[in-house]
């Protein structure tokens, strides 16, 4: 099979379609002919030479895919040759063919096509499982989200939107912030020109928000802390803003805060099949029900997945980047 390898580390450039061995699934492993990934964060990180794949793991990067299953391996149930999946994996996505656990594949939902729904399985699974499994989002709170118009910030609006949640999110242009509002944002903040703890503190009424999904980690740490409100719980996935900085105690006690730093990467195939379980079991049927959807911003030749680096890169696309297999 062919496939996107990294022979060092570097730009985008150094994303090489080579010929690889094909994967053979085992035990508990089913085998997926790929039809498209999608572009992480983390892949670029794993580009650059700065997040290695968990021990184990495909070497390849991919954190996501969607396709057919082609074989299974031994001990697996539930799942045929020939079903329409999409998957979430600790590496590998970038291929023609992937092998995953068979409790991190999922079907792919009613209403949404094969290449679609490579969208779905990193953020749905960050998001459900940061949101709602560790941060406990409730109907009636406030959300604020950072990079509102990502793939993890549109997924996040929409269901924070659906079980009845205020959102607030921050983007940097007008475009940005006017698609976040089509889907459903009630505060918008243009971090360029505003200072997001203003913004949410005066939306709602001096009480802040309630839950706050975070990629930029150290840079946002103090104002996200002031934007959190009594009993508010600070979620971090991502360190765009850099990974250490101080944390006052003091503001954390008043609030009766809590902050969270959670990664989906490494975690053990038996954590990550039960955050696939709780998804297929309460974000599948809004998908079905046309209450959330994938937001693809663009799809790319699996083979060119440098230029699809380039536009994550840039940070001028909104929702997700495909790479479709040939």
């Amino acid at each position: 099979m062919h496939a996107i390898t990294i022979p060092e580390p570097g730009g985008p450039e150094a994303l090489v379609w080579a010929e690889v061995p094909d994967p053979e699934p085992g035990e508990g492993e089913v085998l997926v002919e790929v039809t498209a990934s999608a572009v992480n964060r983390a892949d670029i990180m794993q580009r650059q030479g700065f997040y290695d794949p968990p021990p184990g793991a495909s070497a390849l990067p991919g954190l996501e895919c969607s396709g057919r299953i082609a074989a299974i391996g031994s001990g697996v149930s539930g799942w045929s040759v020939g079903d329409e999946v999409c998957a979430l994996l600790a590496g590998g996505g970038y291929a023609q063919k992937v092998v995953v656990p068979a409790g991190q594949v999922l079907p792919v939902p009613a209403g949404l096509d094969l290449k679609q729904a490579a969208a779905l399985p990193e953020v749905v699974c960050t998001v459900w499982s940061n949101v709602f499994m560790v941060a406990h989002l409730r109907p009636g709170e406030t959300l604020l989200v950072h990079g509102g118009s990502s793939g993890i910030g549109t997924m996040a609006i929409q269901l924070a939107k659906a079980v009845g949640a205020k959102v607030a999110v921050t983007a940097g242009t007008k475009e940005k912030l006017e698609r976040c509002a089509e889907l459903g944002a009630d505060i918008l903040v243009n971090y360029r020109e505003q200072d997001f703890v203003a913004e949410v503190k005066e939306a709602t009424g001096g009480a802040g928000a309630d839950v706050i999904l975070d990629n930029m980690g150290a840079k946002y740490l103090d104002r996200n802390l002031r934007a959190l409100a009594v009993n508010g719980r600070l979620a971090i996935i991502g360190m765009q803003g850099g990974r250490k900085a101080e944390l006052d105690i003091g503001t954390m006690l008043a609030k009766r805060a809590a902050v969270t730093a959670t990664g989906l990467r490494a975690r053990p195939v038996e954590e990550k099949s039960a955050i696939v379980a709780a998804v297929r079991e309460h974000v599948w049927p809004l998908l079905a029900e046309g209450h959330v959807r994938p937001i693809v911003d663009r799809e790319l030749p699996m083979s060119d997945a440098a230029a699809a680096h380039r536009v994550v890169e840039e940070s001028g696309h909104i929702g997700k980047v495909l790479l479709v297999a040939p």
